[in-house]
């Protein structure tokens, strides 16, 4: 396959990713002849939920079922405060401190587990009563795997609490998140065309613009922010500035679909990156879990805390994607002869490497990864905590020393990719942060 050919097939695969299967009802992990609810769970939830669904909205859901397996979790474990919602004598802790639960210990003492239930039994509820709530098509896949997963538990008092309590966290979550504009259908309207005005970037079969993803996540009710905006930048740089020229420029030499300044090395990065950011965040952050060996309550809290931040950054960035709606480099580029920047010169002919199809700035991926490291990094109380992501992609492996390693990456990739200019992933990571600071704080 020649060069050019591969990258467009690369680019097609980041569009159209192809769709995950459901998992098999397996423990995801087991620990002291017990499977950890919340590892298995997040790896059934990240089964049902990605199928026909872009990362934007694959996300906020992730946020709603996992948000609910760490409250059924905090309930059940009596040690933290619920990220969404929560149920009398749960008793709030002490927020995201690593501390204990770092170290892999179980962090909730007899006592309190015995008031609760069950952990595992807890979690294991609470993902299937809202998967199933959220996704009623899957009812009965979800079933077979949530009554495959109940046969391994033994058929203890505890237990049953412990599924009451899941159960009765997954009511709750389900009564609250009623009505929270997920599955509204918003219809795009295009604003009239013209300099820095996003138009969708990718044509259905018949030529005709095909309408661009994730329209409704503005209108979606956030997790834990008051509002969708409230972390809206400030926008995109004036296209007669010195910086945008400067972004413009970058991502002109180096995102071209056949650019001859990209290296090997940068290419190879864009590929490692361009598989479904929701998909490949799941598994990290599951690895993540296993390799610590933490607890079910334990991986329940952080997988909860990177989820429901990422949750919230998501609908924050879609808020000012569709607020801005900036173009995309594709026609920044391709009709810069419309800018009034005598500094930019039109290439028709300029191609991206990858392509999706929503607004510019400010990037989802930078917002998605930043937000959970962010959390990740306030969980364990250190951002110097090793990573290890994969890629389907390109089938690679690679290790980063802290939590500042995938965003760097990140943010190199999507302007070698094309996609995007570079203040779009400053301003997208920003507000990842500032969405898991929330959550964390909150918690």
């Amino acid at each position: 396959m020649k060069r050019r050919d591969l990258l467009v097939a690369t680019a097609a695969a980041a569009v159209f990713p192809a769709p995950a299967r459901p998992a098999p009802a397996r423990p995801a992990r087991v620990r002291a002849g017990k499977p950890n609810a919340a590892l298995h769970f997040s790896e059934i939830a990240a089964a049902a939920i990605a199928p026909d669904r872009s990362p934007g909205s694959a996300g906020v859901l992730a946020g709603i079922v996992i948000g609910a397996m760490h409250d059924a979790g905090a309930a059940a474990g009596g040690r933290y405060r619920p990220l969404l919602a929560g149920l009398p004598g749960a008793r709030g802790g002490d927020g995201a401190r690593g501390g204990d639960v770092a170290r892999g210990g179980d962090v909730a003492r007899g006592g309190d587990v015995a008031r609760g239930g069950d952990v595992d039994a807890a979690v294991a509820a609470a993902a299937y009563g809202v998967l199933t709530g959220r996704l009623p098509a899957q009812a009965a896949v979800l079933a077979d795997a949530y009554e495959s997963y109940l046969a391994l538990l033994p058929g203890t008092r505890e237990v049953r609490r412990g599924l009451d309590t899941g159960r009765r966290v997954g009511e709750e979550i389900l009564r609250i998140r009623a009505g929270d504009g997920f599955d509204a259908v918003v219809p795009w309207v295009q604003p009239a065309p013209g300099p820095d005005v996003f138009e969708p970037v990718v044509t259905n079969p018949d030529g005709t613009p095909a309408t661009p993803v994730d329209v409704k996540l503005p209108r979606v009710r956030p997790l834990v922010m008051t509002s969708p905006d409230q972390f809206r930048p400030a926008g995109p740089n004036r296209l007669t500035s010195a910086a945008y020229t400067s972004d413009w420029r970058e991502t002109r030499d180096y995102g071209r679909i056949d650019s001859t300044r990209r290296s090997p090395a940068q290419t190879g990065t864009v590929q490692f990156w361009a598989e479904n950011t929701y998909i490949q965040w799941s598994r990290a952050l599951r690895g993540l879990a296993a390799e610590r060996g933490l607890s079910t309550l334990a991986a329940a809290r952080m997988l909860g805390l990177a989820h429901v931040a990422v949750a919230d950054a998501l609908i924050a960035c879609f808020d000012a994607k569709y607020h801005f709606v900036f173009w995309r480099p594709v026609h920044a580029i391709g009709r810069a002869g419309t800018d009034g920047n005598p500094a930019t010169t039109a290439d028709p002919s300029w191609r991206s490497m990858l392509v999706v199809n929503h607004p510019e700035y400010p990037s989802a991926h930078a917002s998605f990864t930043a937000a959970a490291t962010t959390a990740v990094a306030a969980y364990f109380g250190t951002t110097r905590v090793p990573l290890t992501m994969t890629s389907t992609v390109t089938g690679t492996t690679r290790t980063y020393r802290s939590t500042a390693g995938p965003s760097n990456d990140v943010g190199g990739a999507r302007i070698w990719a094309g996609l995007h200019f570079r203040r779009s992933m400053a301003d997208g990571a920003r507000l990842g942060r500032r969405a898991a600071a929330l959550v964390t704080r909150r918690s």
